[in-house]
């Protein structure tokens, strides 16, 4: 049974100018039951997540300021928002969304949450509408747990993984692999474990071309489980990323990228990412996608 994580507070809606792209996770769960793809059972509803399990990936200052709603304001800029109550709990939901689903992905092959892909958030700050890292979060989770020895972060979202290369630039047994547009955001780049910069109008051959060179590299680290972070902001139509796959194109690298999990025996959990398209059902379709791709292969 593939679990996927949703609750209601993943379309919590954030100040004015930031509210059209929560009303992906409404459409989404909404879209994969209609048709047919999903029942109410692969559906789950993740709790608190409990605050030690938060700083196996952020300082304690940080949370502290976060759960506190004493971010200083220059912090909260660098976010995109100001902080409220809801805002902190979904962010928390979030994250435990994607440990439970890490445990799924162990039982089950793979597993989802709609929400997460936080992958901004640092140790200390947040950035780009990320307050906490969910996978990084899952990823020491699964390792202080001594569940897996060592993870593999896929991160296809077309910006860097910039906080998720800081909080693991230390970790031999995380591997952070991050293929993003070079010219986007975030302007200043960490280091990843292995960076892949794409230029500005990247099309669909491209694209693909250099993930499956890079993919056969990553075995070298030896993962037992992968986390992939499969942002749809890569498309042509996104009004943020700069590059140029079509629909097809996007669902392609995603079942690259399942299958190769697949065929190497590892367990992969799946978060959401970016997608910011002028047109909701671009966002929602290549999403979609997503899960339909990774229920195809894992059932």
């Amino acid at each position: 049974m593939v679990k996927i994580a949703w609750h209601p507070l993943y379309a919590h809606p954030l100040p004015e100018g930031h509210r059209f792209p929560m009303v992906k996770y409404e459409l989404i769960p909404a879209q994969l039951l209609h048709e047919g793809v999903i029942t109410e059972h692969n559906l789950f509803t993740p709790a608190l997540l409990d605050e030690d399990v938060v700083l196996l990936a952020h300082q304690q200052d940080y949370w502290d300021q976060l759960k506190q709603l004493t971010l200083p304001a220059k912090e909260q800029r660098r976010i995109g928002f100001p902080l409220n109550e809801q805002l902190v709990e979904r962010e928390i939901r979030i994250a435990q969304g994607t440990v439970d689903g890490a445990l799924f992905a162990l039982e089950y092959g793979i597993a989802f949450n709609i929400a997460g892909g936080t992958h901004h958030a640092g140790s200390n700050w947040g950035e780009g509408f990320c307050l906490l890292n969910d996978q990084a979060i899952a990823a020491n989770y699964l390792l202080n747990s001594n569940l897996v020895d060592r993870i593999l972060i896929i991160d296809l979202d077309v910006h860097q993984g910039n906080g998720t290369a800081e909080i693991f630039y230390n970790e031999p047994r995380v591997f952070t692999f991050s293929m993003h547009g070079d010219k986007n955001f975030p302007f200043r780049k960490e280091r990843s474990d292995l960076d892949i910069p794409l230029e500005d109008g990247i099309t669909d051959q491209i694209f693909l071309d250099k993930l499956r060179a890079a993919l056969p590299r990553l075995l070298q680290h030896q993962a037992g489980f992968v986390f992939y972070l499969s942002g749809v902001d890569v498309l042509e139509s996104d009004k943020l990323g700069k590059l140029a796959l079509s629909k097809e194109g996007c669902k392609e690298r995603d079942r690259i990228v399942l299958q190769f999990c697949k065929d190497n025996h590892l367990p992969v959990q799946v978060s959401m990412g970016g997608g910011y398209s002028p047109n909701i059902k671009d966002i929602v379709d290549a999403h979609c996608n997503t899960f339909k791709i990774g229920l195809d292969i894992f059932e």
